[in-house]
């Protein structure tokens, strides 16, 4: 591909920034075009959880992920640390003992490495353990570490429900301003001579190149392009079918709330934290008998599943903590306007208060600054993403990121751009492509095992 080819990237999330930035800093790319309808990291990557970890039951998505933090560090280094990386890791909390299943996914990811990589700690003291106080990310070991003595647990998460029987601890984990890497990223591209232009994509149309009709700002007007790159997040699927491609994505959207901390509930160091146990919700037994009266709520009297988490947000120096639960599996058409439910915070409040029971203090009192927010989760069935040619010649994706575009940003862009420049590609390119639907036995494997996202 020449250096001088027009690329035009749709979509100024995370995604679509790291794509330009890699086609620019790898490839020497200079004529590129960032297009949006709004500002960059305005919609999806705004309502990002800003964490990362390499933890995923298939070694396909470890290799990825962790090329990710290797690029992460890499812009860590160079910026020195403006995208605030720690490394505090992941805590998996169950009060399960026996966990064959969660080591058996462990070993799935890992492959050979896990014998290595995986450390048990049983008694009341482990000096092979290491803590987790300070937030640096250099100098943290690498694997997993698995708690199960409850002495132990309680020294090192005092907060937790005292029930809790393990903690898997995801090393190489923690979280990123993930607004910082899209800044940094516009600054090197900015100097590399891209350009963005505002306006909503109405329709595409190939001929030599390819003919982007936009709206909006300055009215009507026509880009012309040698390459596009479809990193539209939820509305991929939208402008792959102005191409004639029929994208396997499909959307949820998922809420989570931030508040101030006023009361000291959850303590700065403690990492993101995951309950993975499913759970009843911490209702009183009136309000329990109300909600499963009403056809519209009764749901949320019964039983509802695991993977809440919480944790602190803004640093050591910080007062705010994020609460989640992305129990919404109903497919919808994504909308620019989030439908958010008046009721979720006060779910996510009471769910999250099993783990951290502290919480519970806010029950009914959540402070009046609370941040109500949520996004497009964009997926495909199995949960991995579509990187790569998208059908016609010169057209390409970056997309079905769902829940780990953020942690995933710089590889997916990496990769994007080598398939566009023609560059070399990692072993895991073909994985995350279209083609991988021609490969029955990984499907199976993936359908059979259920090896998607925790």
């Amino acid at each position: 591909m020449s250096s001088n080819s027009r690329i035009a990237v749709i979509g100024t999330g995370i995604i679509g920034i790291s794509t330009a930035y890699y086609l620019a800093r790898n490839h020497g790319c200079r004529n590129i075009t960032l297009i949006d309808c709004g500002q960059p990291m305005a919609f999806t990557s705004a309502q990002s959880g800003e964490n990362y970890r390499n933890w995923w039951p298939h070694p396909a998505m470890v290799g990825f992920t962790n090329r990710s933090i290797d690029l992460l560090e890499e812009v860590a280094l160079e910026s020195g640390n403006r995208i605030s990386m720690n490394r505090r890791g992941y805590a998996l909390a169950t009060r399960r003992t026996e966990i064959s299943d969660l080591v058996g996914q462990l070993h799935d990811g890992l492959g050979a490495d896990a014998e290595r990589l995986l450390r048990y700690h049983q008694g009341a003291a482990s000096g092979s353990y290491h803590g987790f106080d300070k937030p640096d990310w250099e100098g943290v070991p690498d694997g997993v570490d698995i708690l199960q003595n409850q002495d132990l647990i309680r020294s090192h998460f005092p907060g937790y429900d005292p029930e809790v029987q393990t903690i898997i601890h995801i090393r190489r984990g923690g979280d990123i301003s993930g607004q910082q890497l899209g800044m940094h990223m516009l600054d090197f591209l900015r100097e590399a001579g891209a350009r963005r232009v505002i306006g909503e994509v109405q329709a595409i149309s190939q001929g030599e190149g390819y003919r982007i009709e936009l709206y909006g700002g300055e009215g009507t007007r026509t880009l012309e392009a040698d390459r596009i790159v479809n990193a539209a997040g939820p509305f991929a699927g939208r402008i792959a079918r102005m191409l004639g491609v029929e994208l396997p994505i499909h959307c949820t959207f998922q809420q989570k709330i931030a508040f101030e901390d006023k009361l000291g509930a959850i303590p700065r160091s403690q990492p993101f934290s995951i309950d993975l146990d499913g759970q009843r919700i911490d209702w009183s037994e009136e309000e329990r008998a109300m909600l499963a009266e009403d056809p519209e709520f009764a749901w949320l009297a019964g039983g509802m599943p695991g993977a809440i988490h919480c944790r602190p947000d803004g640093g050591d120096r910080g007062s705010w903590i994020k609460l989640g639960w992305a129990y919404n599996e109903a497919p919808a058409e994504p909308a620019w306007e989030p439908p958010l439910d008046d009721n979720f915070p006060d779910i996510v409040l009471r769910g999250a208060a099993r783990l951290n029971p502290a919480l519970k203090a806010y029950y009914g009192q959540l402070p009046r600054g609370m941040h109500h927010y949520g996004g497009w989760y964009a997926m495909t069935e199995e949960n991995w993403p579509l990187i790569g040619p998208m059908g016609p010649e010169g057209a390409y994706m970056n997309a079905a990121l769902s829940g780990y575009g953020t942690m995933a940003a710089c590889a997916s862009g990496e990769l994007c751009a080598a398939w566009i420049a023609e560059g070399e590609l990692p072993d895991y390119a073909r994985n995350f492509s279209l083609a991988r639907y021609d490969d029955a036995i990984l499907m199976a494997d993936l359908h059979d095992a259920n090896k998607g996202v925790l």
